[in-house]
């Protein structure tokens, strides 16, 4: 038994990786490497554009939420272009205070997201009647996909590819 152990003690002459071995494992790691970086980015603006998906669905309930909450009337003034989370009703975007409930008609706005908000007039009616709105959004860090739901269609929103924020008209 003796005689055992000191064979294998001294046959510890192979010890380590070779060169060879260690450029295969790093020609492995760079493929993986370059194989996940664009599934990742590709991840990235996904979410973004899903971001602003969301955006304009929650800027529907809140439009709607205001229609109820104000004699059947939508918000009456165009906004075109808000990068930050505004009130629909007054147009500011000064935030409410620290724990304080949002005041009513605040739309909030994900990063990097641009939204517009425009009122259609009701046809034989006063200027100061809208029965129809459309809602546009677009991340700038996702894929180019415009969102769009207009209140004349009704429905689910709607996705426009390589769309421009300032296409998005009454």
């Amino acid at each position: 038994m003796h005689d055992i152990i000191t064979r294998l003690r001294n046959k510890k002459d192979d010890e380590g990786f070779t060169l060879i071995e260690l450029l295969v494992v790093v020609v492995i790691i760079g493929v993986l490497v370059a194989i996940a970086v664009p599934v990742y980015l590709n991840y990235r603006k996904g979410a973004a554009d899903k971001s602003a998906q969301s955006d304009v669905r929650g800027a529907v309930s809140t439009i709607e939420q205001y229609y109820t909450d104000n004699s059947n009337s939508y918000p009456l003034t165009n906004r075109a272009e808000v990068k930050a989370s505004f009130n629909v009703a007054t147009g500011s975007t000064a935030a409410p205070a620290a724990g304080a409930a949002a005041p009513a008609g605040w739309i909030t706005l994900s990063d990097k997201t641009t939204m517009t908000y425009i009122i259609g007039a009701s046809v034989g009616t006063p200027a100061t009647s809208v029965s129809t709105y459309k809602i546009c959004a677009k991340n700038e860090n996702g894929s180019g996909k415009l969102y769009v739901y207009d209140s004349a269609i009704g429905g689910s929103v709607k996705t426009l590819d390589n769309g421009k924020i300032a296409d998005c008209t009454a």
